[in-house]
Order: C-alpha cells, then structure tokens, then sequence
C-alpha cells in the first residue's frame, strides 16, 4: 500500500497523550521533558488511580481513566501506548479510528494477526504507527549498524545474541498481566524483544529459526528460558540464549558478530560496552569506541529521547520514521516464528503466512 499523505503539524508544539502510567512510562515523560521546546502531554489514562495521579502531578495534562472518554475530549495529535502488550491491537485501532497517530511499546502485539490488523488499521485511517525499538539508538549499536553497513566485516558467518537477566517472582505477581499468553509474553516477546530486533536491523532478513522454550523457575503461563537457532537468507548463522533466571541480578545483554574481515562483541548489561573491536582495516571512526560505551544500571537504555526526536520530526514533516509499523512487524515475526517452532518441535521458515 502506498504511504498516505500525512499532514505536517506546523506553528505549535505536538501534542501527545499517554495511556498506561506504570514503569515504562516514566522513559517517556523523561523524553518529552527533554523535548519540551517542541512537544507537550496534554493528556495521561491509567486505571490505576494512584498512577494516574503520580502522571498528572508530573505533567500537568488532564487526567483520564478510560480510553474512550480520553480519545472523545483530547486535543492531541499523537497516543503513546505504555500498556500490557496484549491492549495494544484494541487501543491502537481506537486511537487510529479517532483519527491520532500511534506509538506503541514493544512487542506491538503478541499475536501475528494482531500486529496485522494494527498496520491495517492505521493505513485505513490515514495515521501513522510508530513502535518503539529505542535500543537502535544506542551509540554502540548506531557504530555497530554503520561497520555493518559499510561492509566491514565482509561476510558475517555467525552471531550471538545472550540475555542474561532476572525477573524474581514477585515482578511477575506485582501485576496479574504479567507473565500471560494474553497480555504480556514470556522471556522472547518481552525483556528479550528489543534484541530479537536486532536479528534483522543488523544481519538481515531471516531464513528460518529453531527454537526451544521453558518455564524452569517461575509460577507464570510463559517462558522464563529460551534458546533459538537461527539461518539468515545471506548464509550467516547464529544462537539466541535468553534466560530471566540469572543469579542475583541482571548480568549480560549481549551480541558478537564474527565475519570474514572483523569482530565485535557489544556487552555490559545493555548492550552498552564495546568489548571487542577489530577490523581488517582501521578506519577514523574506531577511535570513536571508547567514547560510546557507557555505563547503566537501567536495561532500558537511554535512547527513548533520542526515539522521540525522530517522532517529533517525522510529526512535523521534517524526516521519515525509523521504526513504522510494518519496521516492527519484522521482529514480532520473528517472535512469533520462534514461539511456533518451541511449541511444534519444528524449524520455522519465513515469512510468515500474510
């Protein structure tokens, strides 16, 4: 389908509102703060009346407690969906009927059809749909895409990808979302989502996966633990490890790539140290590694500001989206693929059925 012609909000700031007020929202009143010269919360939606309240007092918007009477009295030009994974087909498609764009958190859903009927939905209406994938912004990774880009490692023969963290059980029984098919998804779709996205932003489309899923530890429908095998279309190979049973704290987000002409490992907790780096021929960004690693205690990452720039220009009609919502398809896919190959003891190729 071709892109609709969108309208550029000019003369003003853009005007967002945010449904769901739990912990990741927090990430996104921090980047409108840094972005207060060009956008503003005119709106905040939480059941949670103690949410709710904690929102309103930080930003001053209107507060709601339902979505409908939200979308019939906001002025805004934009909704950011901060909710269980499993709201966002439902809301996504009443925020893009009532004639808002749309972010929404990753996953963008937790079913593949649900991710459709979102793109569908938006497309119809004529709004766009960003999905977060704020972890492209990290200064590492921005190094690690443009070596990638430039061809530097010539052929990449193998990849791996470890995240190593820990989710007790009193995270999963803080809310009774958390830990379901419905809502939430287990180690793949959630904490290890913004990684699988990688798989395709870096290497490449991917050809078929293997994959294995357990529930080892924790009292919750889903996943604690997995691993993938996975075959890229361009010959390269490579392992995803995920686990949320990590003793005593989160220890390691990690990728290495192995080519014919370098290797890089990218780890710290978050992707946010360069551990290796080594090429067949120096370049003068190289020089530039040290000062991208960074040190974090938040597996989040700092890139949401950085994110919402792009929003924000895109919004104003000064630059095209990073991550639309056929970009985040890619990596609920690959998600989903992984789920089905765990659940029939089969390898999965892709794509999916459309």
């Amino acid at each position: 389908m071709l892109s609709p012609d969108y309208a550029p909000i000019t003369g003003r700031k853009v005007r967002f509102a945010v449904v769901g007020c739990g912990r990741i929202a927090a990430n996104h009143f921090g980047a409108f703060e840094q972005h207060a010269d060009r956008c503003e919360v005119v709106d905040v939606c939480d059941v949670d009346p103690a949410a709710l309240k904690e929102a309103v007092e930080r930003t001053g918007a209107q507060g709601h407690q339902r979505l409908d009477r939200m979308l019939a009295a906001t002025s805004a030009d934009c909704v950011v969906l901060t909710t269980p994974s499993g709201l966002h087909p439902t809301q996504a498609t009443a925020v893009a009927r009532s004639g808002r764009h749309v972010v929404t958190e990753k996953p963008m859903a937790t079913r593949w059809k649900d991710g459709l009927s979102m793109v569908e939905a938006c497309d119809q209406a004529g709004v766009r749909l960003f999905v977060v994938k704020q972890n492209r912004r990290n200064e590492t990774l921005q190094l690690l895409k443009q070596a990638v880009e430039q061809g530097r490692f010539g052929r990449i023969y193998s990849v791996a990808l470890n995240v190593f963290w820990t989710r007790p059980q009193d995270y999963y029984d803080s809310a009774r979302w958390r830990g379901t098919w419905e809502f939430d998804g287990g180690a793949f779709m959630n904490q290890a989502s913004h990684y699988i996205d990688l798989l395709d932003w870096l290497i490449g489309p991917v050809e078929s996966v293997m994959a294995y899923t357990g529930t080892l530890a924790r009292n919750i429908e889903v996943e604690d633990t997995g691993a993938a095998a996975i075959q890229w279309r361009n010959g390269a190979m490579g392992t995803l490890n995920v686990t949320m049973l990590t003793y005593p704290k989160n220890y390691e987000g990690s990728i290495t790539i192995l080519g014919e002409k370098g290797t890089v490992r990218i780890g710290g907790v978050a992707v946010n140290d360069i551990q290796h780096w080594e090429f067949d021929e120096p370049r003068p960004e190289d020089e530039n590694v040290r000062e991208a690693n960074y040190a974090t205690t938040s597996v989040y990452g700092f890139g949401h500001p950085i994110y919402y720039d792009n929003v924000i220009q895109t919004l104003r009609g000064e630059a095209e989206p990073e991550t639309d919502g056929r970009e985040g398809l890619k990596s609920l896919e690959l998600i989903i693929a992984m789920y089905l190959s765990a659940r029939d003891g089969r390898r999965v190729a892709l794509p999916l059925e459309y």
